[in-house]
């Protein structure tokens, strides 16, 4: 019998995160307290999200609209690198990336935890910015997927290719 297997990924719809930006422009844009403070979130590059108002408070609403239509969206908050408020002439801007991918640092994490933790027979590899998981049962491979949801990880995962 051959054996089975699936992938851990970090991915982001690129359709759900432009769905939730769009959203939240809607709702500066009608919301009150966000009336003349010059209040916008706009894409900064492929990745990139800058917020921009003319108050730290302001632009921190802003990003806490954001982060509840990603939510809305199915996006994981692990996924969103926020950046630090910083004046910038009468402004303040934050600027924000949405990461893909995992590490290397952070496979090699994930891969130490599923051979200490996980089940017997199961064997890890890295490719490139994802893992492949292999075992001949797949009751260990839903195992290990019930420990990398219950693992305080810092990032988001996915189970693809589950075959």
């Amino acid at each position: 019998m051959a054996d089975s297997s699936f992938d851990i990924v970090s991915k982001i719809d690129r359709q759900e995160a432009d769905n939730a930006l769009n959203q939240a422009v809607k709702e500066i844009a009608t919301r009150y307290d966000f009336k003349g403070t010059g209040a916008e979130i706009k894409w900064s590059g492929e990745w990139g999200i800058e917020i921009t108002a003319n108050a730290d408070e302001r632009a921190l609403a802003v990003l806490d609209v954001f982060k509840d239509k990603l939510i809305k969206r199915g996006i994981s908050l692990k996924a969103l690198e926020e950046g630090e408020p910083r004046q910038s002439g009468k402004d303040v801007k934050i600027n924000c990336d949405l990461g893909e991918g995992i590490s290397q640092e952070q496979a090699k994490k994930v891969s130490k935890l599923i051979r200490d933790e996980g089940p017997k027979g199961v064997k890890v590899q890295i490719q490139g910015d994802e893992l492949r998981v292999t075992s001949k049962k797949r009751d260990d491979l839903q195992e290990v997927q019930q420990l990398l949801k219950g693992a305080d990880l810092d990032f988001a995962v996915q189970f693809t290719n589950y075959r």
